[in-house]
């Protein structure tokens, strides 16, 4: 019976170890709580502007001076041109343009000094694009364009529709008016 014996433990020590080949269940996952539903993200409605344009936060940009054109644009941050000053030597006049989207309105130009509002006539961009530029023509010896250069850190253009625009005064445009005026 000894063989007998050792067969029984031959087979129990075999399913035994068999028992050990056969995989096990696998846990049941665990449940992750479900995220809270998404806040949607609302835009702040813009500050209401102080009463005195000087305290208005001037619009975020740069200037740029084009030498062999005699122009300074006021750029975005993202590139866009927000205002130009163009000089049209032959008629010895500044130009002062500002994309809108559709023909528009005067331009009010405001300076510490002086603050007057500026005809303007519409322009279809060379491109196919649904902003119109807005332009007004000033003498180049007109004497806002000096105030425009030496405001007091800044001046305002505002058109009826349009977000205004603040203006650093900054070298670009005394540039311009002096390159305009020489011969």
């Amino acid at each position: 019976m000894r063989c007998s014996s050792r067969s029984a433990a031959l087979s129990a020590l075999s399913a035994a170890m068999l028992a050990g080949c056969v995989p096990q269940a696998a846990p049941p996952p665990v449940r992750q709580p479900a995220p809270p539903p998404a806040t949607p993200v609302v835009a702040a409605p813009p500050k209401p502007l102080a009463a005195d344009w000087r305290d208005w936060p001037v619009t975020p940009g740069n200037w740029w001076y084009e030498t062999a054109q005699v122009i300074a644009r006021y750029s975005a941050p993202d590139g866009s041109t927000l205002l130009t000053l163009a000089c049209d030597r032959p008629a010895a006049r500044i130009i002062l343009g500002r994309p809108a989207p559709s023909p528009a309105t005067a331009l009010t130009i405001r300076t510490t000094s002086v603050s007057r509002t500026v005809p303007v006539q519409s322009r279809a961009p060379a491109g196919a694009s649904a902003m119109v530029m807005v332009e007004g023509s000033l003498p180049a010896n007109d004497r806002l364009l000096d105030a425009m250069a030496f405001s007091r850190g800044s001046f305002t253009v505002e058109q009826a529709g349009q977000p205004p625009l603040v203006i650093p005064a900054w070298a670009e445009v005394g540039r311009v008016v002096q390159d305009c005026r020489q011969p």
